[in-house]
């Protein structure tokens, strides 16, 4: 019976830490839910655990425990696939800004120069301006 009051007090400070990064924008909605599923059915199952003994029945697992360890094996392997699948969203990302980002700098640099050039002509560049003024003159 201690056990199911543990888990039934484990699932509640899941929930509240859950909600509280949620709602201080520490975590997103999209991971929310997920903590938030399992932070329910932590919650049902401590206490409800003849739904574990039947759930274990049905699968036909001999023991609750395999099934708990099992169903947290596979729970685990989704969120690191969600991760990992995140990751690469963010790689990819990250590549393309840095690829604009060494574009935008490169315009920015040829933009000053040509600036520069503008605003202090060197003596060649004077000479071929004085010529067209006075062939134009």
């Amino acid at each position: 019976m201690t056990i199911a009051i543990t888990g039934v007090i484990l699932a509640i400070v899941m929930l509240a830490a859950v909600l509280a990064m949620l709602l201080t924008r520490r975590l997103r909605e999209k991971y929310a839910a997920l903590w938030i599923v399992i932070a329910v059915a932590m919650l049902i199952l401590g206490l409800f655990p003849q739904l574990l003994l039947g759930l274990t029945a049905l699968v036909g697992v001999v023991l609750p425990a395999n099934l708990l360890f099992a169903m947290a094996i596979l729970l685990l392997l989704g969120v690191s696939l969600h991760l990992s699948w995140e990751q690469s969203q963010a790689e990819d990302e990250i590549r393309r800004a840095a690829e604009e980002l060494a574009i935008l700098r490169a315009d920015h640099d040829d933009l000053l120069e040509r600036i520069d050039r503008l605003e202090h002509p060197r003596a060649s560049d004077r000479q071929s301006i004085d010529r067209r003024d006075e062939l134009d003159g």
